[in-house]
């Protein structure tokens, strides 16, 4: 294979450098293409432009698969806990026994948060959505801890820290709303556990965790460990990029995610779900406007942009979707009618022929309706999950000496023109 590309502009030839990723992806490397033809590219969205190289995470849409730092999604969700992986994503191997230990009491040192972070959350109106408030805190977590990244010493404080105390403030968003009294964590709970008693455990009564429903949280929290450069992470780093802090970059992260293109999709699908409840709860018809080309409606949580065949994260999921609905056995209307749409699509050929397929969204709705966590809370849950590959990514930008983030732009405005005076008279 040819290592360059060339062609012909202005009466000169230009020859720009082939690259080729580990997995055998290629890339055009058009980084002096400016400089050598004064042009640049036009690429709305940047769905055809490399805004990095990264070894971070590695995503075949064609083929349906995924992978952490060369371990394949499926075998880490099946076997890893989300600390594992979530040392994995940020320091490029898994964990040793040691090296585990050492992290998780890095994190369980930092798992307090200062007790003037309640002053912020309490400007804040019950009525206020949690990923807003959840993004406020995060930033504001800049305040409190504002040492600047000297040393690797530094950094690694730092990740441990937000590791430490994120999820102490998504609970407290979530509880904040709901009107009830803010949890701390707990010292001696794996990740996982420590989440479910921040957001459910009450004065009251011991908090009790059925291991059905910690592993499924486990492993949707892994699943969305990292998505390669989606909207989110590639703002952490556009944003890191202008060496902001870790803090700063993790909260512009968050206000990313919170868009319903991005992180609100599995809040669509309850919502969708809703209002075919609210019709009547007649599916059929629901689903013959999802087929009608000229009918505006769409079906959430079904296939995905990016994966064009089945989304693998989804086939792990639905099994611990399974498993926490029969464990709950709740009657709930909603998940009935999911259920039902789930029939639909994973055996109409109308469905299956476009790859219509529940995707990733759709069961971690389900679940988290199972388990009592409130629709405006999904996507809360999914930044949970994100987090490390933020960290990650943010990291990885850093440590690279990336520049700053620069995008140029075709100017399509008005072409020069005068002032003309408003006549006073």
């Amino acid at each position: 294979m040819q290592d360059k590309i060339e062609f012909d502009y202005d009466g000169k030839s230009v020859a720009l450098p082939l690259l080729r990723g580990t997995m055998n992806e290629t890339a055009i490397d058009i980084s002096k293409l400016r400089a050598q033809t004064g042009l640049i590219t036009l690429d709305l969205g940047f769905k055809n432009t490399g805004s990095t190289a990264s070894k971070v995470t590695f995503l075949n849409g064609g083929e349906g698969k995924l992978s952490y730092r060369g371990y394949s999604i499926e075998e880490l969700a099946d076997k890893a806990t989300f600390t594992e992986v979530s040392y994995l994503l940020i320091n490029g191997e898994l964990p040793n026994k040691t090296q585990l230990k050492e992290f998780t009491d890095q994190i369980e040192k930092h798992i307090l948060v200062d007790e003037e972070m309640k002053n912020i959350i309490d400007g804040f109106p019950k009525s206020a959505h949690p990923m807003g408030i959840l993004a406020s805190l995060t930033c504001a977590l800049t305040a409190f801890n504002p040492d600047a990244v000297k040393s690797d010493q530094d950094l690694n404080r730092g990740i441990a820290k937000l590791l430490a105390k994120f999820p102490v403030l998504a609970s407290w968003a979530h509880r904040k709303r709901a009107g009830l009294p803010v949890n701390y964590s707990k010292k001696g709970l794996d990740y996982t556990d420590n989440l479910l008693q921040l957001l459910f455990a009450t004065p009251s009564e011991e908090y009790k965790i059925d291991p059905v429903i910690s592993r499924a949280l486990n492993k949707i929290l892994i699943l969305h460990a990292d998505h390669e450069q989606n909207c989110s992470a590639s703002t952490v780093r556009i944003v890191g990029s202008s060496h902001a802090g870790l803090f700063a970059s993790i909260s512009a992260g968050v206000s990313a995610l919170w868009g319903p293109l991005h992180g609100g999709a599995n809040q669509a699908v309850i919502e969708m779900l809703e209002m075919i409840k609210n019709d009547g709860g007649d599916l059929q018809k629901w689903v013959d406007k999802a087929k009608d080309k000229d009918d505006d409606f769409r079906l959430m949580g079904f296939g995905h942009r990016v994966y064009k065949n089945f989304d693998p994260r989804a086939r792990i999921i639905k099994k611990s979707c399974d498993e926490v609905l029969d464990l709950l056995g709740i009657d709930d209307p909603i998940l009935d009618i999911a259920k039902r749409l789930e029939e639909v699509a994973l055996n109409d050929e109308y469905f299956k022929s476009r790859n219509l397929y529940p995707n990733v969204d759709f069961y971690s709705g389900i679940i988290y309706r199972a388990l009592g966590i409130p629709t405006e809370m999904f996507t809360v849950m999914f930044a949970l999950g994100r987090l490390p590959g933020w960290i990650a990514q943010w990291k990885e930008m850093r440590e690279n000496s990336e520049p700053i983030g620069r995008p140029r732009q075709l100017y399509i405005g008005e072409t020069p023109r005068s002032f003309v005076e408003i006549d006073q008279r």
